[in-house]
């Protein structure tokens, strides 16, 4: 390792040895299994929500909010693990983090009912909303700039493969097994992965007395959560008319965020910010973070709306959708190391215009679904909307985080996830909205159910398509950081 690269990994400017080495891959191999566990769990409940209304006897609108509670807690505990971060070391925040996850999953797997089930899917959202940011920190501490690009590959491959597998093994689940398996069999992963983690992560970050902003923590959590709460209940208000129109938590939400995001601003100045705003003054970082914001907008809503699209229309069963499902997801998987390999020598615009292209190229293929599309269609349709992201997701991560300086990696981690969080459930939150509201006028027009689904969920993919052009136009702006330092403005 050079001692540039020491400098801007966060490593004093010694050269590693063997030892330390082995140490580095050791604690990164542990995080990234702890994390491809979490990640798992976050796409899990997709196709078990028909299961869960009937045995636990609620509505749709009521087991919806079994994710937006996962989404909505990810949004609040996000911007606090900057601080977390700072303040402690990597084994303590390790440990939190699955503990959390563990706890929240046994609660899921012996709640008696729907409220106690909420709970542990909030519990769980904690500890997942820690481990990610925990990952992406200590890598850019650990990993020297030159290869990093080859890292944040490897940990593509958990963040694309869980989310693809968790459908699928869902399926297989409940082909069998009581919902309550996906927990009980989750369970001692969790347990095995802190107990290793416990044993083997070593201390590889200094933390610093980082000051906490009290207040900015109740600010963040009313902000974001309020934000997020009025998303998810937009496609909710689509479907009935709810208690509290979704604008008045999305306004109060704005509004507070606004008043959270100045006073980071005043807070950053003595360096006590909670979530420190000067990362987005570094135009490398940004871009790529925007651009990451509008593929999971699209990315969310197609994940929620091809699944309904397979079962209610082509009547697939849920292990059938996941098993459809499957290859996209593997194939992004075993994408992501040659990808960050490229990265490493190419840098990411050969990367990510091309996979902007496919990307779109997708997505606009989505906007001719009929009620008699081939399946076969719609399997290449996923595998080539998932190379488009395999390409781009790799270089998007690396590319942002390695345009801030080592003090603003953590922060940086705290704004991607968070960024990541909102714009997911606004994907989420339009697709839902579009799909019911065109799906009521070609129902009051005389269409059949499933003719005004497939309508429906057309006229959302085309929105999804509309919003794909604005990923090509982004992806020619991003840089490869000049030597990681957020240099390359």
């Amino acid at each position: 390792m050079t001692l540039d690269s020491q400098a801007i990994s966060g490593v004093e400017d010694v050269p590693v040895t063997e030892d330390q080495s082995a140490r580095n891959k050791l604690v990164i191999g542990l995080l990234l299994v702890s994390a491809f566990v979490v990640i798992l769990n976050e796409t899990i409940m997709g196709v078990a929500l028909p299961h869960l209304m009937a045995d636990l006897k609620i509505s749709a609108s009521l087991a919806q909010w079994l994710t937006a509670a996962f989404m909505l807690t990810m949004a609040v505990v996000i911007p606090v693990t900057g601080y977390l971060l700072q303040r402690l070391n990597t084994r303590p925040v390790f440990i939190l983090a699955m503990s959390l996850f563990s706890a929240g999953t046994l609660i899921s797997a012996l709640s008696p009912g729907f409220s106690m089930l909420v709970i542990g899917r909030i519990v769980q959202a904690s500890g997942t909303a820690i481990m990610m940011p925990l990952l992406m920190t200590t890598i850019m501490h650990l990993v020297p700039p030159h290869s990093r690009g080859k890292t944040i590959g490897n940990i593509s491959i958990v963040i694309s493969v869980a989310p693809a597998i968790g459908p699928t093994i869902s399926g297989l689940i409940l082909a069998a097994l009581h919902w309550r398996w996906m927990f009980l069999l989750v369970l001692p992963i969790a347990l095995i992965a802190l107990a290793l983690g416990a044993w083997k992560i070593k201390n590889v970050t200094e933390p610093t007395k980082a000051p906490i902003d009290i207040l900015s923590v109740p600010i963040s959590a009313i902000g974001f959560g309020s934000f997020v709460y009025g998303l998810s209940g937009l496609g909710e208000a689509a479907l009935e008319t709810p208690a509290v129109s979704p604008w008045i938590p999305l306004g109060v939400g704005a509004a507070v965020i606004a008043i959270f995001v100045l006073r980071q601003l005043r807070l950053q100045r003595q360096d006590r910010a909670l979530l420190d705003m000067r990362t987005l003054t570094i135009k490398a970082f940004t871009i790529p973070v925007v651009m990451m914001a509008i593929l999971m907008m699209s990315m969310f809503g197609v994940f929620i709306l091809l699944p309904i699209y397979l079962q209610n229309v082509l009547g697939l069963t849920t292990l059938q959708t996941g098993l459809l499902l499957l290859p996209g997801g593997l194939i992004m998987g075993l994408c992501a190391p040659t990808v960050g390999s490229l990265f490493d020598r190419y840098g990411p615009m050969p990367l990510v215009v091309p996979g902007a292209i496919l990307f779109s190229v997708s997505m606009w293929g989505l906007t001719f679904v009929q009620q008699d599309t081939p399946v076969w269609m719609l399997l290449i349709a996923h595998i080539v909307l998932s190379i488009g992201l395999a390409l781009m997701f790799t270089p998007l991560f690396t590319a942002s985080l390695g345009a801030l300086p080592p003090n603003l990696y953590s922060h940086g981690s705290a704004m991607i996830g968070t960024t990541q969080q909102v714009a997911g459930a606004a994907g989420t939150a339009l697709f839902v909205a579009i799909m019911t509201m065109e799906g009521s006028s070609l129902t009051l027009a005389g269409a059949d159910a499933v003719a005004a689904t497939t309508g429906g969920i057309r006229a959302a993919f085309f929105c999804g398509a509309a919003i794909s052009i604005a990923a090509i136009a982004t992806a020619f702006f991003i840089k490869k950081p000049i030597g990681g330092h957020g240099v390359s403005h």
